[in-house]
């Protein structure tokens, strides 16, 4: 019983892993079919642009999985705020490597979790809760931002867009060739 309980816990952390990674082919995919300009462009004034979504996720991400069993996930030296503020430095060429940068810092802490770790409980800004607690808390955060960014793209892609998933009408020829779509899933 033990040892199933332990498999199943790594079938989770492999689970988490992979719609991880499917959260940033989404966003990566949804952000290459529009332009740098697009990229920066909010439609007004309290609204976010992808340049701000994508700040705002790395730095969370770099602050929740750094050293994410020892130490608290809102590190001292982040400053929530100006994520959502985009600085002359912000460039989409800085924006995207601190993007690659946090999302490589997550898959290598999900890849060093045991089994045994998901019990373990970490603090987010003071809150405790298990590995496995926090994995599904900043998936569902993530999956929020990450629809966030497709559907800001796909605004400003237009006729242009490609779509990510099975476009609408093609359900029934999807189910008839699903290996087809394999690529956009």
């Amino acid at each position: 019983m033990l040892l199933n309980i332990m498999n199943e816990l790594e079938d989770f952390v492999s689970l988490a892993t992979r719609e991880f990674k499917r959260l940033k082919d989404l966003s990566d995919r949804a952000v290459a079919q529009i332009s740098e300009d697009q990229f920066f462009f909010a439609d007004s004034e309290g609204d976010n642009s992808v340049a701000q979504i994508y700040k705002h996720m790395a730095g969370n991400i770099r602050s929740r999985w750094t050293d994410f069993l020892t130490t608290d996930g809102e590190k001292p030296d982040r400053n929530r705020d100006t994520e959502f503020v985009i600085a002359e430095t912000d460039t989409y060429l800085h924006l995207h490597s601190r993007w690659e940068s946090a999302w490589k810092i997550l898959f290598d802490t999900l890849s060093d979790l045991k089994s045994s770790d998901l019990s373990t409980v970490v603090r987010i800004r003071g809150e405790g809760l298990t590995v496995l607690q926090a994995i599904s808390r900043q998936l569902t955060h993530y999956a929020y931002h990450v629809g966030q960014i497709v559907y800001i793209a796909k605004r400003l892609a237009e006729e242009n867009w490609t779509s990510l998933s099975i476009p609408k009408g093609e359900s029934a020829a999807f189910n008839q060739a699903p290996d087809r779509y394999l690529e956009s899933e």
